[in-house]
């Protein structure tokens, strides 16, 4: 009779053998280094040569709206009901201005809401937020 089975056959090995998967990569690693400063060179393209006069800066209708909750639209100080009017008689002689809001960094939210909502109100469709650099 043979002897008793050994607990080393009785259970699978479970043990994965990392080192042909480490080979692997190092091999790709050292291709993509000698590989990639090739990927770097921008490829060489004649390009046609065309004249084009340059693009209309579109015009600006400032809205400024200052600390204390003053309304000027292009320069002129007014109440957040005359706003729509403003804007749509701004628009009517120019229809593709761009209305620039600016904001002093202390100026109440519900303020903004207001002129946004009037400037939306008086045809507004395009509105652009005055910003600085920091």
């Amino acid at each position: 009779m043979a002897g008793p089975l050994s607990s080393e056959h009785e259970n699978p090995m479970a043990e994965i053998n990392v080192t042909p998967l480490v080979d692997v990569m190092l091999v790709l690693l050292v291709i993509f280094i000698i590989l990639a400063p090739l990927f770097a060179q921008a490829l060489r393209v004649d390009l046609p040569a065309a004249e084009a006069p340059p693009l209309d800066e579109p015009r600006l209708i400032d809205v400024v709206v200052d600390a204390g909750g003053t309304i000027t639209v292009a320069d002129q100080p007014m109440a957040v009901e005359d706003v729509p009017r403003a804007i749509s008689e701004a628009l009517q002689r120019d229809p593709k201005a761009v209305i620039r809001l600016g904001g002093d960094d202390k100026t109440d939210y519900g303020i903004m809401a207001r002129v946004i909502a009037a400037i939306q109100e008086g045809g507004g469709e395009q509105l652009a937020f005055a910003t600085k650099q920091p």
